[in-house]
């Protein structure tokens, strides 16, 4: 990772410029005090719009077809996955303020400098799979808009041109930086909550509620499963949590971080949830379909149907461009010498790649996108595990040495390595593996005992990892240095 010591005149005053008309020109080096004036109040719609998306209404309604669980337990199952997985976000979103960095920055602290790179290139792998699902499912409800309202039948180019509109349009949002995100997340969270409001009134009224509350109750182990599958894709934010803590004051309170993370997550999950799980008493087929949008066209009537698809497709692009805000982050802790708007483009031309893909060969769209939550999980819980105990020792985070990779810096340790949380990070990853099964792979412990049964692979993961690197050595904590600016990154 290269550092620049000194950027002439002209430069900083363009980036002065930049920063003042909204487009964030600040890499991974700490945000310096006097930037630092947000309020954690600000975190609720981030967080609500980071879930407004469409998935979870069919996954709610997997847990009615799939799971066999009744109206009662699908509203378990929709307090409890949020409550536990963006608890865990808001917790890891901690160290924003006490490091003002984005959260793979800050990990070089607890991995060093070369070992960080190892949890970071999985990390930065797995969202790729992850901007490809929301990209993949945007398209999806681009394509039904045109169905809906012209009767344009899916096609090959028009696939490929839908997919390409989608991930375009989240470059661009995402390559702008935190305030077009910022903006844009306040505008969506309260179009999808008045739509969102239409849609929970058409079922109230449409719903055959006797059929609803009459279904029999599942398996006690189906809703550990069912809130396990839901938290899975709640905890692969908690790595880029801190990206959208570190512009507040290290005086915000932690507490408030925490509960402005689940409450936002919540008061969109939770009735998502829910929707999908009333519709599918109605559509069984529902959780079955090829994609996880056409059903919106069929339950709902022309009216409601064309703008609460086209308010969904605006939140999965703030999904996206969330993503892949932090994606350019990641890429430059991995040594990519670009500002980091490039670095996002990275990320944004293997979406597209991968969601032609999974568009045009996949044979089931649900099936590939629950085998990908279930070993997403473990590969951001690994990480989750060691950086959590970590937080519980330091309290803040030295800006010069997070930018220091050469042998000489703080957080260089061993060779360039922290043994204890390499070693803890590999062995939770590996604990995690062999208790997961799904579509794609299946561990060696999955059955025959409740962790892999109930499909908690990424708890065990979480416990491993945090307990070895607890009990292993550690490095020193390296204090802070005070009143000494960090050199910008490029």
């Amino acid at each position: 990772m290269g550092t620049t010591a000194g950027h002439d005149g002209a430069l900083e005053h363009l980036e002065e410029s930049l920063e003042h008309h909204g487009l964030e020109t600040r890499g991974i080096e700490p945000v310096p005090d006097s930037e630092r004036t947000g309020t954690p109040r600000g975190l609720l719609p981030t967080w609500i719009a980071a879930n407004i998306t469409v998935l979870l209404v069919t996954m709610g309604a997997s847990l009615t077809v799939s799971f066999g669980l009744n109206f009662w337990q699908c509203l378990v199952v929709g307090v409890a996955a949020p409550l536990v997985s963006y608890g865990l976000v808001g917790l890891t979103g901690i160290a924003g303020k006490r490091g003002g960095a984005p959260g793979m920055a800050l990990s070089r602290a607890v991995f060093g400098q070369r070992g960080n790179l190892l949890p970071g290139a999985l990390i930065w792998v797995a969202r790729w799979g992850w901007e490809t699902i929301n990209a993949v499912t945007g398209a999806y409800a681009l394509l039904t808009v045109l169905d809906i309202l012209f009767g344009i039948r899916r096609n090959t180019v028009l696939v490929i041109v839908t997919l390409l509109l989608f991930v375009i349009t989240t470059f661009a949002i995402s390559g702008m930086g935190i305030r077009a995100v910022r903006y844009c997340n306040r505008w969506a969270t309260w179009l999808f909550g008045a739509f969102s409001l239409l849609v929970l009134g058409r079922l109230i009224v449409a719903v055959d509620w006797t059929a609803v509350f009459g279904q029999r109750a599942g398996p006690a182990a189906a809703m550990v499963t069912g809130a396990g599958l839901i938290a899975a894709g709640g905890i692969s934010w908690a790595p880029t949590a801190p990206d959208f803590t570190r512009y507040l004051p290290g005086t915000a309170s932690s507490a408030a971080i925490v509960r402005n993370t689940v409450g936002g997550a919540g008061i969109v999950v939770l009735p998502l949830v829910l929707m999908g799980a009333v519709t599918a008493s109605a559509t069984p087929g529902l959780a079955k379909a090829t994609d996880p949008v056409s059903f919106l066209g069929e339950i709902l009537p022309l009216w409601l149907a064309v703008p609460y698809l086209l308010v969904a497709l605006v939140g999965m692009l703030l999904i996206n461009a969330m993503s892949m805000y932090s994606a350019g982050f990641t890429a430059q802790t991995l040594g990519f010498r670009v500002h980091r708007h490039w670095a996002v483009s990275v990320n944004a031309v293997i979406s597209l790649v991968l969601g032609g893909v999974l568009m045009l060969a996949a044979t089931s769209f649900m099936a590939s996108f629950t085998a990908f939550l279930s070993l997403l999980a473990v590969a951001f819980s690994a990480w989750v595990g060691v950086f959590g105990v970590d937080m519980l020792r330091r309290r803040e985070y030295d800006a010069t040495a997070l930018l220091d990779t050469t042998p000489a810096g703080a957080y260089w340790y061993r060779a360039g390595f922290s043994p204890a949380a390499v070693t803890a990070w590999a062995l939770g990853l590996a604990a995690g593996l062999v208790f997961t099964t799904c579509d794609w792979f299946t561990g060696p412990l999955a059955a025959n005992n409740p962790v892999g049964r109930y499909g908690l692979g990424w708890i065990a993961t979480i416990v491993v990892s945090g307990l070895l690197y607890a009990v292993l050595p550690k490095p020193a904590v390296v204090p802070a240095t005070a009143g000494k600016p960090a050199p910008l990154a490029v």
